[in-house]
């Protein structure tokens, strides 16, 4: 680990290791600079060979990113987890162009914890309730945890649309999302998502996966008639800059309930934020 983020894991095609970076990633500067690292630990150089299917590690040069400017206040911690009240606008993990401005690096970085991992994941623009692992022993546990379906989450979200739909309504459908395609869509066939659907007044409603596909909450929502308000993908994408905070997405993961796989405590953990 170094300054909150992991090396990268790279399998080679085999033969001198420089000209394969110069080839695949038109420089070897990483490797004559002894930054890139085999699986023993030793640093490469640029008369280092390696057979193909071999593994080597190095840190990557970080994009520029823009600031998120809201706090990520911690609503429980023990030697086992670490429960935040994510902000809008914040992935929780490493991915693309969001790197150092994640949740998973922010809190490695500020409490010193680098086994810390994502139990399950947020959507960058959703706000709420997140949970970490602090350590690598329990990690296992919990993230079965939510693979297995057994915790209960309960999300809010405002749609500005009205209509004269009845609910609460349960929504099936199968969603595939597609690599390289901003937007799930939902296709013929079995269901592999369901949302339960409450409408509590004044264009809020309650909403209570009962899986967790890729935007799930999102597309329901559209398919509902009742697009979540500030939405920029659903039910049509809106080119947003990303420097503008001014428009939250609607919607806030607002608490997680479950037995501690580890203590077998019951827990409940709810959100201090609210939805717009």
């Amino acid at each position: 680990m170094r300054d909150g983020l992991g090396p990268a894991r790279v399998r080679v095609q085999g033969g001198l290791l420089v000209d394969e970076f110069q080839r695949r990633w038109g420089s070897g500067a990483k490797v004559v600079a002894g930054e890139v690292f085999c699986a023993d630990g030793t640093a490469a150089d640029e008369t280092t060979v390696l057979p193909a299917g071999a593994v080597v590690y190095l840190y990557r040069d970080l994009p520029d990113e823009v600031p998120v400017p809201f706090g990520l206040p911690i609503l429980f911690r023990d030697d086992d987890i670490v429960v935040v009240d994510k902000p809008h606008f914040l992935a929780t993990m490493p991915r693309g162009r969001h790197v150092v401005e994640t949740a998973l690096v922010r809190l490695r970085r500020e409490l010193a914890l680098p086994e810390l991992t994502p139990a399950h994941r947020l959507d960058r623009l959703t706000a709420g309730v997140l949970l970490f692992t602090a350590r690598r022993e329990v990690r296992g546990a919990y993230q079965s945890m939510f693979a297995r379906g057994e915790v209960t989450k309960t999300y809010l979200a405002h749609s500005s649309v009205d209509t004269e739909r009845e609910f609460p309504v349960t929504v099936r459908s199968r969603i595939v999302k597609r690599r390289g395609l901003l937007q799930a869509v939902e296709v013929p066939g079995e269901p592999n998502a369901e949302t339960f659907v409450e409408c509590v007044g004044d264009g809020r409603y309650r909403l209570s996966p009962r899986t967790g596909r890729t935007h799930q909450l999102r597309l329901h929502m559209s398919g509902l008639g009742v697009p979540i308000t500030g939405d920029p993908l659903y039910p049509t994408v809106v080119d947003v800059d990303p420097a503008d905070f001014s428009t939250p997405l609607a919607l806030l993961a607002y608490s997680l309930e479950f037995e501690d796989p580890i203590s077998g405590v019951h827990r409940r953990f709810t959100s201090e934020r609210h939805v717009a």
